[in-house]
């Protein structure tokens, strides 16, 4: 007997000998087994197309020989901006932080080897940066210094000062590692 060409004749015989399909299998199984379905290296190509690591695991193996991004921190007499920042970002992993003030009586000042040491300098308002531009121009000149625009209106370790570098200094933080 051939194969029927026409629906009608499909039909048909569907009805003389009973509708005698299969349930559709996957892979020789009934069911969808999602574990065999997405299998590892389909899950690491997803996890590439949507720029996440997978597994977690994988991340702490891939950041333990990766070097802390240098952060330094910026503000006039080093008392309670900079210092709130350097606490701050100290215990984030692959963050490593300083901070320095441009003032002449900075309790830490701003040096050559801090500026070569930075990967990253955040200052806190304009006039630190055009400060850091006049003193270190040459050095200044291939680093990426970014103002946050907080004011002189905190204490240290305030807490209202704390969300406020972290909102704007994070980011700019993990852009740069």
């Amino acid at each position: 007997m051939s194969h029927p060409v026409t629906r009608a004749a499909r039909r048909v015989l569907a009805r003389k000998y009973g509708d005698r399909k299969v349930e559709p299998t996957y892979r020789g199984f009934a069911e969808k087994n999602w574990k065999l379905v997405y299998l590892r290296h389909n899950k690491l190509h997803r996890a590439r197309q949507l720029g996440k690591i997978w597994p977690p695991k994988e991340w702490k193996k891939l950041t333990a020989d990766i070097e802390p991004v240098k952060v330094l921190f910026v503000c006039s007499r080093n008392q309670w901006r900079s210092p709130t920042g350097e606490a701050v970002f100290a215990r984030v992993d692959g963050v490593s932080a300083r901070s320095a003030g441009t003032a002449s009586n900075a309790r830490r000042k701003i040096s050559l080897a801090d500026i070569r040491w930075a990967d990253l300098i955040l200052v806190m308002e304009d006039k630190h940066k055009s400060r850091l531009s006049a003193d270190f121009r040459q050095e200044v000149a291939y680093k990426p210094v970014h103002i946050l625009d907080i004011p002189d209106n905190y204490k240290y370790m305030d807490a209202n000062l704390i969300e406020l570098i972290r909102a704007k200094a994070g980011p700019l933080i993990f852009d740069q590692g």
